[in-house]
């Protein structure tokens, strides 16, 4: 069977980069359409001095004079915004979020519609397994394969990035974890505090004995109730402080996080992932509510020790816009957990096992030939934009990855008729987490490698399409037909979502299925 995406060979170096000037600004190198093995595999080689006169991703831009904080200029683009020829260039932090999806669905579950605002396609993307092919070190692969729509002309391209696999509990560096764990009155409804507790409890006695736990609360004022303790020896008094809290008044998210980070600094550990972890609804009432005030006081903690924010969403109340800006600003990401099973899998099995960072401040940027392809967009993504010219820019903030995850970014793309040849080139950028050396891998996709069907490719093109449908039907304004082309009502959605789950037999195709289903009974 032939593979439908390319990969390129890594490039562990620390790149040379040449500036070339061009038409348009843009740095041509060559992407040659026809750089294939027999098998449909796409390799290509470094680009430097090839000239086909296809647009790569321009070269580095001008170092910023450093006035701005790590040079960040993140745009605030739609991505429902179809790119205007001639730009055939799309550039965006990574990002590896998954709360939106995990939120829509409790609010399903509660008989209610989300609210579009809170709907993220690309974490709805993001909550599936994806199988793509894992690089044997630190770094990524890059698949690239597509297929195409009920609409005429129109595909969906799907950008599917995988870092090395989770190392087994007893083979990874140890962590030291900060929890920062909103107490506010808030979190005595059920399924907040009582479940961070328990899950918590749990954790515990999972996590190895050179691992250690801090706790910090928050609610009109933050405490560290527990400094850095290794777990050796020491479980019952980790036991002991986490059964000791109890709800009190308002949110004070603000002096948690601040707080959170000095405690960590203070049990900072050399040759450990030392991570700060919010438990909350982020319902911030009390004292800094604006997440880059809040940001901007821990700035030299995160910027001088590396540490990152992994925030655990929790509440059918809940700040989701708050939670994934502090996230996406403050170097980690997102996950909402809505009951047991989601809590002990977030607690008991990612945070352990993915506690360090494989890839700091990563972005990927996709060229598309603009000989075959006439428009395009990327599904979701929308506040993770970066500017084309600020990809090699290693000043300009990107997403943290770890072991074990893939991103997933898919594209709507309408192909000239009948176009043939090269369609489209991925490359993704991270800087080393140690060295913050620059490191790039690259895949390519042609025109004939695309699946005759959406509904009839590989289980996880179609995974991904249907939670991409899902999330775009949400967030329009008419709930049963979504803006990406060929999207199928919410009831057709709902059935194949079905047979997906019966041929998978994958439990979190059928939970997708069923809030597909809830959602169309709702609508």
């Amino acid at each position: 069977m032939l593979k439908r995406h390319g990969t390129r060979g890594p490039r562990g170096t620390l790149l040379a980069l040449t500036a070339l000037t061009a038409v348009g600004g843009l740095l041509l190198t060559g992407c040659g359409a026809n750089d294939s093995n027999s098998d449909g595999t796409s390799h290509a080689a470094d680009r430097s001095g090839r000239d086909s006169g296809f647009p790569a991703p321009p070269g580095p831009a001008p170092a910023p004079d450093g006035s701005q904080e790590n040079g960040e200029q993140r745009g605030d683009t739609d991505s429902r915004e179809f790119a205007p020829a001639p730009d055939h260039l799309s550039t965006f932090a990574l990002d590896v979020d998954t709360a939106s999806y995990g939120y829509a669905r409790r609010v399903i579950q509660e008989g209610r519609l989300p609210d579009p605002s809170t709907v993220r396609p690309e974490e709805f993307v993001n909550s599936f397994r994806q199988d793509y092919e894992r690089p044997g070190g630190d770094g990524f692969t890059v698949t690239v394969d597509g297929a195409r729509t009920d609409a005429a002309d129109w595909s969906l391209v799907r950008v599917g990035l995988a870092t090395r696999a989770a190392e087994r509990s007893g083979e990874r560096q140890p962590a030291a974890l900060t929890f920062v764990i909103d107490i506010s009155g808030s979190m005595a409804e059920p399924g907040r505090l009582d479940l961070a507790q328990e899950s918590l409890s749990v954790m515990t006695d999972r996590l190895r004995d050179d691992d250690s736990v801090a706790i910090v609360t928050f609610s009109d004022e933050a405490e560290t109730v527990l400094p850095m303790t290794r777990l050796d020896g020491n479980r019952g008094e980790i036991h002991a402080a986490i059964d000791s809290l109890e709800p009190m008044q308002s949110t004070n998210l603000g002096a948690g996080v601040e707080t959170g980070y000095a405690t960590a600094v203070e049990g900072l550990r050399d040759g450990a992932t030392n991570r700060v972890v919010l438990v909350s609804d982020a319902l911030a009432n009390t004292g800094d509510t604006d997440p880059d005030t809040i940001l901007e006081r821990i700035a030299a903690e995160r910027r001088e020790h590396g540490i990152t924010l992994f925030g655990v969403g929790v509440g059918s109340d809940y700040g989701d816009a708050l939670m994934e800006r502090l996230a996406d600003k403050g170097d980690g990401h997102t996950v909402y957990v809505s009951g047991p099973e989601d809590a002990r899998e977030v607690f008991c099995e990612q945070l352990p096992r993915n506690s360090e960072l494989t890839a700091r401040d990563a972005k990927a940027q996709v060229a598309f030939d603009p000989g075959t392809v006439a428009e395009f967009r990327l599904v979701g993504y929308d506040n993770r934009s970066v500017a084309d010219e600020d990809f090699r820019n290693d000043r300009v903030d990107g997403g943290e990855v770890g072991p074990g995850h893939t991103v997933t970014a898919l594209y709507a793309v309408r192909t000239e008729p009948g176009a043939e040849g090269h369609l489209a080139t991925a490359t993704v950028r991270w800087l080393d987490p140690d060295t913050r050396a620059p490191h790039e891998e690259s895949g390519d996709l042609e025109a004939r490698f695309l699946d005759d069907s959406v509904w009839s490719a590989g289980h996880g093109m179609r995974i991904a399409s249907t939670a991409a449908y899902f999330a775009d039907a949400l967030r329009s304004p008419d709930h049963r037909y979504g803006s990406l082309p060929g999207a199928p009502s919410l009831g057709e959605l709902s059935e194949r979502a079905y047979e997906l789950a019966s041929r998978t037999e994958d439990e979190e195709v059928r939970r997708l299925a069923e809030a597909i289903s809830a959602a169309n009974r709702l609508d």
